[in-house]
């Protein structure tokens, strides 16, 4: 992907991972990095700290394509219905973080 684009960013977002299972132990938090479109919102690209490829291209699958800020209730509501792990949470939040970011840095 060409990221020279100008209106091409790239936002991250983080949470505590939950404690007491293995992830915590290995890592206290995750991050949610995205690329994102400044005009549109929409997400280009989506990577998770930590997360395994097969994991990390999932949850990717569900972001990608979707507005950061008008799509963001759908993209919990879909994270909450098929990604069933003990970390839902916290992915959901590092998710909501970086809406929060890019609307605090960005788009005010």
């Amino acid at each position: 992907m060409d990221y020279s684009d100008r209106d091409t960013i790239l936002v991250a977002g983080f949470a505590q991972l939950p404690k007491g299972t293995p992830v915590f132990e290995m890592k206290k938090s995750i991050g949610c990095i995205l690329i994102v479109d400044r005009k549109t919102t929409i997400i280009k690209e989506a990577t998770f700290t930590f997360i395994q490829d097969l994991t990390n291209d999932f949850i990717s699958s569900i972001l990608i394509g979707r507005s950061l800020v008008e799509d963001i209730d759908e993209i919990i509501k879909e994270v909450e219905e098929r990604f069933i792990v003990p970390p839902q949470k916290a992915i959901i939040q590092s998710i909501i973080s970086a809406k929060n970011r890019l609307q605090e840095n960005v788009l005010s």
